[in-house]
């Protein structure tokens, strides 16, 4: 009996193993590559050895060596960023966990010996979890699911960094831009107020017209200093995403955001666009899929959460008599006195329930999300487009006006003065306009595909331990 016994756990053990699944040659990262590249075009790589480390490193010091544009700062952080290598290490551990569910739980062999009197008994055992054995391939496929999960999750920690690196980027690039213009006016009204106080001095400017030009100059040293602040604080951020050492932070940024596009992107199906290919939405639909199979498997598992087979066999020595052999085998398994498995059952039902909820919720979210980011990029572009196509020309105008009335004595040198500061904050205002402009296109790829900042990333992640029989496995 106990060669029968050991025989047919060995042959389950076989037909568990037939159907195990082996670790991938890149730990998952196909899918996240071909999701990346789909997405933004962007390569990424998962630093395993000496040998892509030193690949990756040639590449972002190649990237490094020309003035960096939005879409190189995005590819350096996706190849340099270590924590973004960090989300690639968890779904190598996700893909750990793959495996060890698709295996079938280890036999366990026991031997025991017992003597006295000139008599012993030895006893041995192998005992198998007959439970975990039948439940494998449901086990199995829950666990691809959850991988699924792990390198869908793993996509979107990438896009959520390349947003990143591109809001960093034009806040750098737009610093840049109002640090330069700032430094000009601040030398302008440098001079004015020097000037101001000459003429007061001969009498030809009272003290409110002084004032006047003082304050001026001291505020523009004040939003000059700001800017710098400001547009150094971007600079280091976007260091901070791409990654870089002491060696590469004197990477090289636009003076001037580039000019707005000719004419802006039609998405008349945005919602539906949204809805289909947003990441995270996706992790919440395989989460629901995974928590209705594991409810499945709940119910199976509802009355019988413990059922092992044992094989033994027994030498017994006896000092009297000849020795003799016993064979047999011991089955285990849990009675349903108490618990029927309907807090299991409940609590799956639950699970799966909130989860359904959750999914719901967030879709709606979605949809709502993406008119939104649609909304805000047109109206964005439109008012970035009214500065330049009518608010700076107007003002080029009447600078030109002035300046012409001025050389011919028909206004002072302070209505020329007053014009260069309105001028200035026409200026000031279409740096801001486009700013915006390409943070809400940043936001619109972001509202279609994902990687923004979830705010209930938490709760798509839900678990359901009862779900699996207990004690039954891995």
């Amino acid at each position: 009996m106990i060669h029968h016994t050991a025989r047919g756990l060995l042959v389950f053990a076989a037909l568990g193993l037939s159907g195990c699944t082996a670790f991938s040659p890149d730990g998952g990262m196909t899918t996240v590559s071909e999701l990346t590249s789909q997405t933004i075009k962007k390569d990424v790589a998962f630093v395993r050895t000496p040998e892509v480390a030193g690949a990756v490193d040639a590449r972002v010091r190649q990237l490094l060596s020309r003035t960096l544009t939005a879409e190189t700062a995005v590819q350096i952080a996706l190849l340099n960023n270590k924590g973004l290598q960090a989300a690639y290490n968890e779904l190598a551990l996700a893909e750990t966990d793959l495996v060890e569910q698709s295996l079938p739980a280890n036999p366990v062999f026991s031997i025991s010996r017992i003597s006295g009197n000139g008599a012993s008994e030895i006893e041995r055992q192998v005992v198998g979890d007959i439970l975990a054995l039948a439940t494998l391939p449901f086990r199995s496929e829950i666990a691809r699911d959850r991988f699924r999960q792990a390198q869908l999750r793993a996509a979107l920690a990438t896009l959520r960094l390349a947003a990143d690196v591109r809001r960093a980027y034009i806040r750098a690039v737009a610093g840049n831009e109002m640090v330069a213009l700032l430094t000009d006016a601040k030398a302008t009204a440098e001079s004015t107020a020097q000037l101001a106080v000459k003429l007061g001095e001969t009498g030809s400017v009272n003290k409110l017209d002084q004032a006047r030009e003082q304050v001026f100059y001291a505020e523009t040293t004040a939003d000059l200093a700001t800017a710098r602040q400001a547009t150094t604080s971007a600079r280091e951020k976007l260091a901070r995403l791409m990654g870089l050492w002491d060696d590469g932070l004197d990477f090289r940024l636009p003076n001037a955001l580039p000019s707005l596009p000719r004419r802006p992107q039609a998405l008349p199906s945005i919602e539906a666009d949204a809805v289909a290919h947003r990441i995270d939405l996706q992790i919440a639909r395989l989460e629901l899929a995974a928590l209705a199979k594991s409810l499945n498997l709940t119910e199976a598992t509802r009355f019988v959460t413990l059922l092992d087979l044992a094989g033994i066999s027994r030498r017994t020595q006896d000092p009297e008599g000849a020795p003799f052999r016993e064979r047999g085998f011991d089955v285990q398994f849990q009675i349903p006195i108490f618990d029927g498995g309907e807090v299991r059952v409940r609590q799956a039902a639950e699970t799966y329930n909130l989860a359904f909820n959750r999914l719901t919720e967030r879709a709606v979210n979605i949809r709502s999300e993406a008119r939104d980011a649609y909304r805000v990029y047109r109206s964005t572009y439109d008012i970035a487009g009214h500065y330049q196509r009518e608010i700076l020309p107007l003002r080029k105008i009447i600078t030109e006006e002035m300046q012409l009335r001025f050389s011919s004595m028909q206004v002072d040198i302070f209505a020329l003065l007053t014009e260069a500061r309105q001028r200035l904050a026409s200026l000031r205002g279409a740096i801001d306009a486009r700013q915006n402009f390409f943070l809400a296109q940043s936001d619109l790829q972001t509202a279609v595909n994902g990687g923004g900042s979830l705010a209930g990333a938490g709760d798509t992640s839900t678990t359901i331990a009862a779900a699996a029989p207990a004690e039954g496995g891995h």
